[in-house]
């Protein structure tokens, strides 16, 4: 009995030391293809490769530059409502962006500095995104969090 004990405590004590790795996007692209690439498909390939490796994956994402256009709900008062391709893809974006959010705990930050220069209103934007007064600072506090930088251009 005193056997199994030890290596049940073991067993949980080596679970808490797991591995947290941590990145954050910074995400300025306005095009689709690239956006999908890197945020969409790319987390989840990502996420997967670490949790294989029974380690965990943090993702953040700061959205500025022409990226404000995959997380406004409606593209109607925006700088973006004569983009066609965006219209049709739309819809498939959010569905995407929300599973990211539900299965893969994304977290994603706007900068509110730049929503007001594009005309971009808080409640155009999809509830899941938080805002940060400019992605310079979401930018530094992620990494003052320990998160990893990478460019998503």
């Amino acid at each position: 009995m005193k056997k199994w004990f030890f290596i049940l405590i073991l067993a949980v004590s080596l679970h808490a030391e797991e591995i947290v790795h941590k990145v954050v996007f910074d995400l300025t692209t306005g095009d689709s293809k690239t956006f999908e690439k890197i945020i969409l498909s790319g987390i989840p390939v990502q996420k997967t490769h670490f949790e294989n490796k029974m380690e965990e994956l943090e993702v953040a994402v700061v959205i500025h530059g022409e990226a404000y256009r995959f997380f406004v709900k409606n593209l109607t008062n925006t700088p973006y409502k004569k983009d066609t391709t965006l219209s049709k893809l739309q819809e498939t974006f959010l569905k995407r962006l929300t599973g990211s959010v539900n299965t893969y705990k994304v977290s994603y930050f706007m900068c509110e500095s730049g929503m007001k220069r594009n005309k971009i209103v808080k409640e155009n934007v999809y509830d899941f995104v938080t805002l940060v007064p400019t992605s310079t600072i979401g930018l530094i506090e992620k990494q003052n969090e320990g998160y990893a930088y990478i460019p998503a251009r």
